[in-house]
């Protein structure tokens, strides 16, 4: 497993959207596999914070579900052990956001 350190961030403004605490279930595949449940412990417009025991790599492109959506593309940006910060291909829509901020709380 590689270990990355979290890069420092100044400002929320560093990292696009500013993140939010959740913890939201969702489905994780890696190219070419199963989707597997895992989940999210922040969230912005912009990526996620994930939470997983699936082995992740820094540059690896994974597919995200949040129920009721389809799967949506990302890019693994580091890694810490079991938790792997990654980024949207397309940021969500403020609406998509919204929504999945909603019914998460």
């Amino acid at each position: 497993m590689t270990f990355v350190e979290k890069p420092p961030i100044a400002d929320s403004s560093e990292r696009g959207a500013g993140r939010h605490t959740v913890l939201i279930g969702v489905k994780l595949r890696r190219p070419g596999e199963t989707w597997f449940t895992s989940r999210i412990s922040s969230l912005s417009e912009t990526g996620f914070c994930l939470q997983s025991f699936v082995s992740l790599k820094p540059g690896m492109t994974v597919w995200i579900m949040f129920s009721g959506f389809e799967g949506r593309r990302a890019t693994v940006i580091w890694t810490r052990g079991h938790e792997a910060g990654c980024m949207f291909e397309t940021p969500l829509h403020k609406a998509i956001f919204d929504h999945i901020m909603r019914v998460s709380a």
